[in-house]
Order: structure tokens, then C-alpha cells, then sequence
């Protein structure tokens, strides 16, 4: 006996059969699409009319994003933007920094441990000119607690006097390109990059920014599953996870659960670790993947953020005259890491922000591919933000996939255009319909918590490249719905090495499907960010909204 769902529509991303009205599952996966009468054929079966007037996509797939979107919740959210959170309840934005301040004196009231550090995430300096907050700010939280916020970028920690202390950071002298030193020799306590991030953050509740699986946490998987669940997401990523032994076991053990959600593909962070021994690390990792825990993958970093002019640009640099940005790897680990990577069939991806950053990876890249051809290598450039058309040539060339962010177009393209790259390359940002003219294949994501995780937004982004004040950047740019729907399911799948299993509705694919309560393809496409989730069906499991 299995399953036939009917549904009021089917997308099914397969150009064989692009639509449907019924799906057959058995033991997880898809049997078949089509007609009912078409997969009666099969045997016998129970109908299931629950769908009947909802509209079935696959399961949309989440190409980067990060377990800290559920972990941060735990802490006081300080963005611009509201922001709903994994229980549905929304956030309003904080338009001021006196307002963060507030929220943080607030979350600080409310704790009984004497010791207990006041977390908060989400700032972003570059809505407030150019005030920038500075320990003495954050002392006025608290002076005897350590106090850390993390910018929204999660490139630069701003922590109070105390949280320097506990670092080891409140002394003169310190020269490091991610610790800018006050007019009093001392740190202002803003920490840009990992290195000058990880000592800090692990006394303010970022510890290599996000918990790490101690006895008797989830990790934030749950407040993640539930996100993803709101959003139509059956598989999704995490991609800075330095990934120790507590949290795989915690990670294998609660995706393990017969009602977790989700499909986790984790992939090891090169961060702390030689590039012989990330591989190594990853290597082993792969052999203990389940169905809903996917390891064996590697992130690499090439720079930081372009909104926390941490990103390497290359020349004229930052449109307000900002120094450069900052490596966080150098050409020759990298390369090594790649070549090691590639050697053991991982995947490997690679933050790329600027077009210095982008340059430098394609350098390493090459260099690899000329010693050792790897025709399937899925090598994929993570942002890819400031891709002209001769790098995107240029990715094609290597065979390398492209994982836009499309999302930075809403929440910083005013910021983009008047502050950091001016406004002809922000015309440019983030350029899906020339990586589908050149052929190189893209998916886009949200980078949670970075941005909020949806992925119908993140394909309204990129459909109409609108910012928040409602201008549109090249209208050159915008792709299509169908093409957008596709980035977002298969166009992710491909890069995660998963399209064979998912990213479509077929036979034989896992029964991973969005359960909407609109179709997208009737809507207008500045309409598309209002499709309703109803839930998920993931591996044959089905998990609706109104039940978490």
C-alpha cells in the first residue's frame, strides 16, 4: 500500500512533466507523478485529498545558511529590520542605537545568573551614518557583565570593557588589522574577522559564533526546524560549523527523531585547522551521514563582508574611501585545502564577497584543476557579490557554480549604492540573469541568520531587485519566476551535489515537497514574497505550520 497525494497543482521542476495533479509516495520517495489514473497502476493505494486545494513544489533547498539562525534566538535581537522568530512571533526593527541599547538593558534585566553574559545580534552600524558603537557604550549595559553584540554581517563583534578583559585584549599596543585601537591606545571593542572575533565571542555567547553542541543542547536545531518548516524548507545548510565531536553526535542523534523536519547538510568550516587536517576531519565526517545529517563537505573563506568593509575590493576599493578588507586565508592554504578537498571527492565552497576575493579563489581554483582535471567538481563560490561579466565567464570556464545572495539587494542595496560600492557596481550586485547567460550554474540564498531564511522572499529579490526604499537596481539583472523557483530547488540542489535525490518531484527522488497555499506562477511577480506556506512533506512526513 503508499500514498497518492492530490494536490490543486504540482510544480514539479521536471521539464519532462512540468505539472501535475497527483504524486505517488512509498517509503519516502516518489513513486511517480501524474494522473491519478496513471499511478493506480502501481497497485493499491490511499488517497490523500488533504492537498487537494494547495499547490505541491519540492521541498525548497536552502544553499547557505547557518544553525545560528535558531541558536541566535536565544539572545536579543538588535536588527534595522523586523524579524519574526522561529515561534512566529515578530520583532520590530530597532531604528536607533539608543533603541539597541535599550533592548540590551532589557535582556540584561532579566538575568539571574550573576556571571551570565548579555548576547545580542543583528546590528548593523551602516544604518546610523557613521556612529559606530564602542565598548563604553556597551559598559552602560553592564560593567561587571562581559556584553557583545554581533553585527548582522556576523563579520565584526562589538563587545564592552569587561568582554576585552576576559579576551586579553584591554592592553595597549595590540597591532591586528581586526582590533582598531581608540584614542586611549585601547581597543574600541569592535572585533572584525575570526581571529579577533573567536577570543571574545566565546565569553558574550558567540563561541566561533554559535554553540557547539554541549551536553543537553540541540544546537538550535529545533528553533531552525521550525523556521525552515514556516518557510517551505526540506533541506538546508550549515555552513560555519567547525563541527567537534559533541555537536555531531547531538546533530546526528536529534535529526535522527522521527518528527525532525529538516535535511542538514553541514559542512566542516576551515577555520583553527591546517588544510591537510580540515580534510581529514571531513573525510570522516562523510562516513557517518544519514539521510536528514549530510557531512563531508568543506567551507572555505577568501573575506569578510562588504557592508562591514571587511570584503576585499579590488581597485578603486570602498566608494566613502574605507581601507580594504581583510583575507582570511591566504592564496596558498587555500589552494591546498582545495587540492586536498578535491582529491577525496568532497565538496567545497568558498565565501567570496568582493571581486579581489573572487579573483583569488578563481586563482587557487585553476591552479588545482591545471595539476588534477576534475570534470564534476561542484565547486561553488559562496555570495559572489560583485561578479562582473568576465568573472562570470571565467566560472564557467572552471565549471564552478555560483551561489548569489540575493537578498543584500533589499536590506543594503541604498546602503551599497550610497556608501560602500557606489552606485554603479551596485547596479551590477548579486547579477543572476548574466550567470544564466553565461551559463553558470546558480542558486541564491538567505545566509541565516545573516538575513531572514525564506526562500520565496529570496526569490522575490531576485525577480525584482528591489531595496527597501523601493528602488530598483538593474532591471537588467531580474530573472524570471520560473527561473527564480528554480534556483531555489534544483539550481540548489545541484550545487550541494544532491540533484540526484532532490530539488525536483520525480520517480525514484526523495518525497521532499512545499506545501503552498498560492501557486507562484499566478501570482505577479511582486507578489511573489506573499505565497503562503501551509508546511512541508519531507521524506513522506508531513508537517504543517499550524502543528509546531
Amino acid at each position: 500500500m503508499f500514498t497518492i497525494h492530490e494536490a490543486r497543482r504540482i510544480i514539479t521542476m521536471n521539464p519532462a512533466r512540468p505539472f501535475a495533479t497527483h504524486v505517488a509516495v512509498r517509503d519516502g520517495r516518489i513513486l511517480g507523478v501524474g494522473t491519478l489514473e496513471e499511478l493506480a497502476g502501481w497497485g493499491p493505494y490511499r488517497l490523500d485529498r488533504r492537498f487537494a486545494d494547495k499547490v505541491l513544489m519540492p521541498g525548497f533547498v536552502e544553499g547557505h545558511s547557518h544553525l545560528a539562525e535558531g541558536v541566535f534566538w536565544e539572545h536579543a535581537y538588535c536588527g534595522w529590520f523586523e524579524r519574526m522568530d522561529p515561534d512566529g512571533r515578530v520583532w520590530p526593527g530597532l531604528g536607533t542605537l539608543d533603541a539597541v541599547l535599550a533592548r540590551l538593558r532589557s535582556a540584561e534585566a532579566q538575568l539571574t545568573d550573576p556571571a551570565a553574559a548579555v548576547s545580542g545580534w543583528g546590528i548593523d552600524p551602516i544604518y546610523f551614518g557613521e556612529v559606530r558603537l564602542t565598548r563604553h557604550d556597551l559598559d552602560a549595559v553592564s560593567a561587571t557583565r562581559p556584553v557583545g553584540v554581533l553585527h548582522a554581517s556576523a563579520h565584526i563583534l562589538n563587545v564592552n570593557t569587561r568582554a576585552l578583559e576576559l579576551a586579553g585584549f584591554l592592553r595597549p599596543g595590540i597591532d591586528h588589522p581586526g582590533i582598531p585601537l581608540g584614542d586611549d591606545g585601547l581597543p574600541t571593542g569592535e572585533l572584525r574577522g575570526p581571529e579577533a572575533m573567536t577570543p571574545a565571542g566565546r565569553h558574550v555567547g558567540f563561541a566561533r559564533f554559535e554553540r557547539e553542541g554541549r551536553p543537553g543542547d540541540d544546537c538550535g536545531l529545533g528553533r531552525f526546524a521550525r523556521l525552515c518548516v514556516r518557510t517551505g524548507v526540506t533541506t538546508a545548510t550549515d555552513l560555519t560549523n567547525q563541527l567537534p565531536e559533541e555537536a555531531v553526535e547531538t546533530m546526528l542523534r536529534l535529526t535522527a527523531a522521527p518528527d525532525y523536519p529538516v535535511r542538514i547538510v553541514a559542512f566542516r568550516r576551515f577555520f583553527a585547522v591546517s588544510p591537510a587536517g580540515l580534510v581529514e576531519h571531513a573525510k570522516a565526517l562523510r562516513e557517518r551521514s544519514t539521510d536528514r545529517l549530510r557531512l563531508g563537505g568543506v567551507k572555505l573563506f577568501a573575506d569578510g563582508s562588504i557592508q562591514g568593509f571587511t570584503a576585499r575590493l579590488r581597485w578603486p576599493g570602498y566608494y566613502n574611501g574605507r581601507p580594504n578588507g581583510i583575507w582570511y586565508q591566504s592564496p596558498e592554504n587555500l589552494t591546498e585545502a582545495i587540492r586536498l578537498a578535491l582529491a577525496e571527492g568532497l565538496v567545497v565552497n568558498i565565501h567570496t564577497n568582493g571581486d579581489e576575493a573572487m579573483d583569488m579563489a578563481c586563482d587557487c581554483i585553476e591552479t588545482v584543476l591545471r595539476e588534477r582535471p576534475c570534470p564534476d567538481h561542484r565547486i561553488t563560490l559562496q555570495h559572489c557579490q560583485l561578479a562582473d561579466q568576465a568573472l562570470l565567464a571565467r566560472l564557467k570556464k572552471l565549471g564552478v557554480c555560483a551561489s548569489l545572495f540575493a537578498n543584500h539587494t533589499w536590506y543594503w542595496g541604498d546602503q551599497h549604492c550610497a556608501i560602500t560600492v557606489g552606485p554603479e557596481r551596485a547596479q551590477r550586485m548579486n547579477p543572476c540573469a548574466s550567470a544564466l547567460a553565461h551559463g553558470v550554474p546558480i542558486a541564491i540564498h538567505s545566509d541565516a541568520p545573516i538575513t531572514p531564511l525564506n526562500p520565496l522572499f529570496t526569490a522575490w529579490c531576485a525577480v525584482n531587485r528591489v531595496t527597501a526604499s523601493g528602488r530598483q537596481l538593474a532591471r537588467s539583472e531580474c530573472i524570471g519566476v520560473e527561473d527564480a523557483l528554480r534556483t531555489i530547488t534544483v539550481g540548489a540542489a545541484y550545487t550541494l551535489k544532491l540533484d540526484h535525490e532532490i530539488g525536483s518531484i520525480e520517480c525514484g527522488k526523495r518525497a521532499d515537497f512545499a506545501v503552498l497555499e498560492d501557486d507562484p506562477l499566478e501570482l505577479a511577480p511582486e507578489r511573489l514574497r506573499e505565497v503562503r506556506v501551509w508546511g512541508t512533506v519531507q521524506g513522506g512526513r508531513v508537517f504543517p505550520v499550524t502543528e509546531l
